[in-house]
């Protein structure tokens, strides 16, 4: 018989196979199969596959091992539909094991698994959006899901008659819209709600709450809620909500609603339905504590509104919550502090909750154990108090003070935050202010300031705000360490820290010794930086700058180089020479205990009578020898001291020795200043004619620096080497200004402004180049009978140099010779 005729009867041709019945008995002989080109093969080996998986996570994990993944995956493209079908069912079911769900996303599996959800077969939807529910709680692949276009197949899943793949989508669409905002909006656009809403109806409880977890979500956008309200979602759970053989599903109808609760609309609508009643009965029944919680959560999405706060204390909500601040569960407690936290931003609601005792009972939740209660109590207490003193006085009156200052150490941010809040809201009034800073309060603040959570750190120096009007505080924070923290915040980028910062700060800064310390942790800078931003400076961070340097004027007069005559130099001023914008400039103190240096040394003021010059200028009053006392009194300090060890015998110094170490820094003592401050009181101030008297203690400046030299003579005038010798004989890098016998322009324009602040005379300080200074003093023209107030003051230069005592007309050449050559 030919081969054509063998081949048109049957007959079996030569080269191929009989059918051989394949047994696999072991996992590593059905993994093998999944390799096979046969499709009858693959179909068993798939099925085989499937059948093992089921049986549990040590067969999934076998099956792993031996390589079954890879082949799955690629044949759940096959041709063949029961290929396809039993590949995706084994995939479907080893799925749920998370050795496979890390495989199956680094194997990029899901773009192939999509990709089949838009075929006509339920086993392959029913199985392949199992796979993917899956893989939907890693977030990795929620992002793969989402960029591989699956919610729009997943959306029309919704409709399918197979329960598990309703479950099987509804598990997936709720882990992507569970954080995602964009996948939120797309379930909307995509057509999703009206699906959902269908989906209630159904006879499986396991979807309905799914659908009600997602709806809790899509709603949180308004236009999903408009949506919403179109499908009359309202009404549907509305029914959800009054049949009480669905109570297992009250909880997340609760939730579902308090999102489209929250505009006015969506209230009125529900409230025309009979929903704000049913709501009522649910949060005054105190069977189901969970349900009465999520009611109350309700109420607090509500009064999100102020046109929804009205309607809700029309509805006398106010009594309904404190009487649950009492409540045996600590879930309705704290979803109900919430609640009067959000319903207290209404004015009528925050004095009903005090006229009720809600201020009373929400400050004894303080004193529970349990952290997110406290927390949630501290919240409450913060917006009860929010611009209402009479409500921060009852918190007051219950004892909540040293309840709030106790939390300020607690170790969750939020709780530190709302009771810092809150006693930055009480310190308004000062009796509650001296209070607040007798039980420790600026101390426990010091911590928070350090934090890096932005709401307490806004809190805290809001808190620092209202308590640093006061000198007491001011001294406190220095004293327990919060110059430091409160400086370093300066570094901040958040615009409301940093301007609170800066509030802060101005208030301290006016007293001296906190502007000195805080120039010294670098405040000053910092200022100056933000201020040459244009992004960070702002009024408040100018107005610190300005008030720091007018606290510490050495600094400001080393900056700016000018003194106001409003400027009035007191003991500690000292000139350091002109400063560099950025320079962080020494103190006086630093400058002292510095090893000596070439530079022209920093000249001090300080015009301190000791005790012991006090004692002995009694005696010298007393004392019947004038001429000794006199001797005595301009006796230097040193000689004097050493007179009187000699006197002891040395005995002092040997019963009582003190290293250099251990002396406490204090400034040098400057007796020829004193003597010529008393001068200039004795001489000047009798003298009835400003000019006179300008012109007079110009005359005893040079006179005490000197005297008069004229312009041809400068260079004669030795003063840099007379400062060098005194400096290096006092072996210090500061030298007062009193000691000074021979003053250059600088030196001499110091001790003017000095003296004449002293006596009360009216007079700038301003520097130039090249040693230069100058007073600038105001002065009106013409005889003191004539009419000062229809005339301004003109300005003239003090000459302590040339013509001591000669006033140059502001401007003129002989004033700009004076100042610059």
């Amino acid at each position: 018989m030919s081969k054509k005729a063998k081949k048109e009867t049957g007959t079996p041709h030569k080269d191929t196979f009989d059918p051989v019945l394949v047994e696999g008995k072991t996992p590593e002989t059905v993994v093998l199969l999944l390799s096979s080109t046969e499709e009858d093969i693959l179909i068993k080996a798939c099925e085989a596959v499937h059948t093992y998986a089921e049986k549990g996570d040590e067969n999934k994990v076998s099956l792993l091992g031996l390589g079954a993944l890879k082949p799955l995956c690629q044949l759940i493209t096959h041709n063949n539909k029961l290929v396809r079908c039993n590949a995706f069912m084994a995939l479907g079911v080893m799925a749920s094991n998370n050795d496979v769900k890390n495989v199956l996303k680094k194997m990029d599996a899901i773009p192939s698994i999509i990709d089949k959800l838009s075929l006509e077969d339920v086993v392959i939807h029913e199985f392949a959006t199992l796979c993917l529910a899956c893989l939907s709680v890693d977030s990795i692949c929620k992002v793969q899901i989402s960029h591989n276009k699956g919610l729009p197949p997943l959306i029309q899943l919704l409709s399918s008659p197979d329960p598990d793949v309703q479950k099987n989508s509804l598990e997936i669409i709720y882990n992507l819209v569970q954080k995602d905002y964009e996948d939120r909006l797309k379930v909307h656009e995509l057509g999703g709600i009206a699906p959902l809403l269908e989906l209630l109806k159904s006879d499986f409880p396991v979807i309905q709450h799914l659908v009600l977890k997602i709806l809790h979500n899509v709603t949180t956008d308004k236009d999903s809620r408009k949506t919403f309200r179109e499908e009359q979602g309202f009404e549907k759970l509305m029914d959800i909500l009054s049949n009480m053989e669905w109570n297992d599903l009250h909880t997340e109808a609760l939730q579902a609603v308090s999102n489209c609760l929250s505009d006015s609309e969506s209230l009125h609508l529900i409230h025309e339905v009979g929903g704000l009643t049913r709501l009522m009965e649910f949060i005054q029944t105190p069977n189901t504590p969970e349900i009465q919680s999520s009611a109350v959560k309700c109420i607090t999405g509500i009064a999100q509104s102020s046109e929804n706060c009205k309607l809700l204390h029309e509805q006398n909500i106010e009594k309904v919550l404190v009487e649950l601040l009492s409540a045996p569960d600590f879930s309705v407690r704290i979803s109900t502090c919430q609640a009067v936290s959000v319903m207290s931003r209404h004015p009528a609601s925050k004095d009903s909750f005090k006229d009720l005792g809600g201020i009373r009972a929400v400050v004894q939740l303080l004193k529970n154990e349990n952290l997110s209660l406290r927390q949630a109590a501290t919240q409450a207490l913060s917006s009860l108090t929010d611009n209402s003193q009479v409500n921060a006085f009852a918190v007051y009156e219950a004892g909540g003070l040293e309840l709030l200052v106790q939390q300020l150490c607690g170790s969750c941010p939020r709780m530190v935050a709302n009771s810092a809040a809150t006693l930055g809201n009480m310190a308004e009034q000062e009796v509650i202010r001296c209070s607040i800073l007798s039980r420790g309060t600026i101390q426990a603040l010091v911590e928070p300031l350090k934090s890096t959570n932005t709401q307490v750190l806004i809190s805290t120096v809001h808190c620092l705000a209202r308590l640093a009007s006061d000198t007491e505080a001011r001294a406190q924070l220095q004293s327990a360490g919060g110059l430091q923290p409160l400086v370093s915040l300066l570094r901040s980028y958040h615009k409301e820290v940093l301007h609170k910062t800066c509030m802060v700060i101005n208030m301290c800064v006016s007293d001296k010794a906190t502007a000195v310390e805080m120039c010294k942790l670098g405040a000053l800078e910092r200022l100056q930086e933000i201020n040459q931003s244009v992004n960070r400076r702002c009024n408040l961070s100018e107005l610190a700058m300005i008030s720091l340097l007018n606290s510490n004027l050495s600094v400001k007069y080393s900056l700016t180089g000018h003194l106001a005559s409003t400027d009035i130099i007191t003991d500690g001023f000292y000139d350091n020479g002109k400063a560099s914008a950025g320079q962080r400039i020494l103190t006086l103190e630093e400058l002292s205990m510095q090893p000596i240096t070439q530079h022209h040394p920093s000249i001090a003021v300080n015009t301190t009578e000791t005790e012991e010059d006090v004692s002995e200028e009694r005696q010298s009053n007393t004392s019947e020898r004038d001429t000794n006392s006199k001797t005595d009194y301009r006796t230097p300090r040193k000689k004097k001291a050493d007179d009187r060890q000699k006197e002891d015998g040395g005995q002092k110094e040997e019963t009582q020795p003190q290293t250099p170490a251990e002396k406490p820094w204090k400034m040098m003592d400057d007796e020829s200043l004193q003597i010529l401050i008393k001068k200039a009181k004795e001489s000047i101030l009798p003298l009835n004619n400003e000019r006179e008297q300008y012109a007079a203690l110009a005359r005893l400046v040079s006179t005490a620096m000197g005297g008069e030299v004229k312009m041809e003579n400068l260079h004669e005038f030795s003063w840099v080497l007379h400062i060098s010798k005194l400096k290096f004989k006092l072996q210090s890098n500061v030298v007062p200004i009193g000691l000074i016998k021979k003053g250059f322009y600088r030196h001499r324009a110091l001790l003017f402004k000095c003296l004449a602040d002293c006596i009360g005379l009216s007079c700038t300080l301003v520097r130039g180049e090249y040693n230069r200074a100058w007073n600038e003093v105001l002065l009106f023209d013409g005889s003191l009978s004539s009419n000062r107030c229809s005339s301004q003051p003109s300005r003239y230069i003090v000459d302590l140099i040339h013509q001591p005592g000669n006033l140059l007309k502001a401007n003129s050449p002989a004033a700009e010779q004076y100042q610059t050559i």
